[in-house]
């Protein structure tokens, strides 16, 4: 999700996603072939657009996430007969698109295009025969937190039948939520099951939700509070009436209690039946039946490598060696007596690090969090051509789906910018939020990483919006975010050394992901083995610790998308300053990363490729 402008160009922007070898192209006299490639590029960017509307209309949720109003009323078909049904019509219109366009007269960019449909239906395809692998409901940020964070905080009301909608979409989402059950239920039944743990998960959230009003006869719920704040601002427009205002609160009460609830019921009710029959003991996805198979997909999914599991596991303990030289030579500059595993334990230790464990330490933390994007924000014109529109706010997780411990997180705006992107902060527990990796965290999270990558990728203009909105790809964004992470030191972040050092935790986090996910999902691994070697090779606090290794455990190869997607942004770096020299502009190659939106690996050094050529065309 993201995009870039060349800056490259003096006189004149080049639609979003170009390169630089096109420039010369465009203030060329237009030869013949370069007309034709034009004609065919603009039909299938029309094209590209119009199945972008019709793909979209499968998913209302997405709509809604886009900044539409339309489908407002209605929430996805999360059935299996759903799901193929998409991938029919994806396999459709690709049959269409090869049968109707000549790849061969296409721009360079629109090539680009060409390439990212086919891969999102290699990926699409890949899939399905895995399905019965995939861990439907679970602990971290499962569906069934979705829904209620979705309904708060997305769908926005600011009419009568914004109001109407509401409602029908919480009776919507109890549908959806017995869909996921019955998904979770066929997949148990085929021996897949996620540990204990997952399933405690799931009942706790799903209670959580449920507790309160309008559920009994407690505090409100948020979501309660919600349906109440957002009747109250109508009321307080003169948009509706205090009656009517009456009548829709109660129609939001049946709902909630009469469909919403009894899918939580049912949810609560079969994980708790369940139960004896999943493993105290945790264990990776290779001991499943196809286990083995799944992993390796899962690691092609998320990485978008041919990389094999052991190949990653050395990656990792290679990144682990060197990332260690790195933290003792911190160490020794704040002249900390001791060895390294003496150093993590007083970081973890010392009351230094750490904000009041109430809600005062939790502002302070999210204040301090905005003072360093505001930072932030001050530097980006020297390091990017193309800034995001859009705003980012930072917020403390709400209360039903807060855990301790668990990872930070953001989701995007609205490409219109109506609503801004959220930085999402946990903040249950204090003392698994130190206050040396906050800098850092706000920077992966807001600018220059995820904020800045999805916003200005949703604000593309010149690129087909299926590129540009329509969709996420792990190993691009999870690799731009932690590459974003060092690039801060470039841009004058982490003065305190010991803020630098937090950097260097979160780097080395992304590290032990490559060695503790292969090893849990490939090696045998079990959590206790994990959260060892987490804790051998980190300062991170051990609540942090369990949680991060039970997010690995019902994610397979989701963790090690950061770090080869660094690495490779990286290379692609190193080799564009290598071979331009002093002509290099980190503006011109920040705006061509963010300037495909979410490509895979392969594709993005393709772009990058093609710039340096223009660069040199230009020289």
């Amino acid at each position: 999700m993201i995009k870039y402008l060349s800056i490259l160009l003096a006189s004149s922007a080049l639609a979003a996603g170009a390169v630089a070898a096109q420039a010369a192209e465009y203030s060329a006299p237009v030869s013949a072939s370069s007309a034709q490639a034009q004609s065919e590029t603009e039909r299938l960017n029309i094209w590209f657009d119009a199945k972008f509307e019709e793909q979209l209309a499968f998913s209302p949720i997405r709509q809604t996430l886009l900044g539409r109003r339309t489908a407002y009323d209605q929430i996805d078909d999360y059935s299996v007969a759903a799901a193929d049904r998409q991938l029919a019509w994806m396999q459709e219109a690709t049959a269409e698109m090869k049968r109707d366009f000549d790849y061969d007269k296409l721009s360079p960019d629109a090539k680009i295009s060409w390439d990212m449909w086919l891969f999102r239906l290699e990926q699409a395809e890949a899939g399905v025969p895995f399905r019965q692998n995939s861990y439907v409901l679970h602990q971290f940020n499962g569906q069934q937190s979705f829904f209620p964070t979705f309904l708060i905080n997305q769908h926005r009301v600011a009419s009568e039948s914004d109001m109407v909608a509401f409602i029908e979409r919480v009776k919507g989402s109890a549908r959806a939520l017995d869909q996921l059950l019955e998904r979770a239920q066929a997949n148990a039944e085929s021996g897949t099951r996620p540990p204990r743990f997952a399933y405690e998960g799931v009942i706790e959230q799903s209670q959580k939700i449920t507790v309160g009003a309008p559920f009994d006869d407690g505090k409100p719920s948020a979501i309660w509070e919600a349906t109440e704040e957002k009747l109250a601002a109508l009321v307080k427009a003169d948009t509706i009436s205090q009656a009517r205002s009456d009548e829709l609160k109660e129609q939001a009460r049946a709902a909630l209690t009469g469909s919403l609830k009894p899918s939580y019921d049912r949810i609560i009710a079969w994980f708790t039946q369940d139960l004896p029959n999943t493993k105290a003991t945790s264990f990776g996805v290779s001991a499943l039946p196809n286990g083995e198979a799944f992993y390796n997909y899962r690691l092609a999914n998320q990485t978008t490598t041919d990389l094999t599991a052991q190949e990653i596991h050395n990656i990792g303990l290679s990144e682990v060696t060197r990332i260690r030289t790195e933290m003792e030579a911190i160490k020794d500059q704040v002249e900390f007596q001791g060895d390294l595993q003496n150093f993590f334990s007083f970081l973890r230790e010392d009351d230094q690090f750490y904000f009041s464990e109430d809600d005062k330490g939790a502002q302070d933390y999210i204040d301090t969090a905005e003072k360093h994007l505001a930072f932030i924000k001050t530097r980006l014109p020297d390091f990017f051509g193309t800034l995001p529109k859009a705003d980012l706010i930072v917020k403390r997780v709400e209360p039903f789906r807060e855990q301790d411990g668990a990872a930070q997180h953001y989701r995007p705006g609205t490409p219109d910018g109506t609503r801004p992107g959220t930085y999402y902060a946990h903040l249950s527990d204090m003392r698994a939020m130190p206050i040396h990796s906050l800098e850092v965290i706000a920077y992966h999270e807001g600018n220059p990483g995820h904020h800045m990558q999805s916003s200005i990728a949703q604000e593309l203009t010149g690129i087909p919006k299926f590129r540009a909105q329509g969709g996420y790809i792990p190993a691009f964004g999870e690799g731009w975010a932690l590459y974003s992470e060092l690039l801060s030191k470039e841009m004058g972040a982490y003065e305190d050394p010991y803020s630098d050092f937090g950097r260097l935790t979160t780097e080395i986090w992304r590290a032990i992901r490559l060695v503790v996910d292969t090893g849990l999902h490939s090696k045998g691994w079990s959590e206790e083995q994990a959260v060892a070697y987490f804790l051998a090779n980190s300062p991170i606090p051990e609540t942090a610790v369990r949680s991060e290794v039970r997010r690995y455990l019902v994610m397979p190869g989701q963790a090690t998308s950061y770090k080869i997607g660094m690495l490779k942004i990286q290379e692609l770096r190193a080799k564009a300053e290598k071979e331009l020299g002093d002509d290099f502009d980190i503006r011109g190659f920040h705006d061509t990363v963010l300037g495909g939106g979410s490509v895979p690996l392969n594709i993005l050094e393709t772009m990058v490729d093609q710039w340096i050529a223009g660069a040199k065309a230009s020289q």
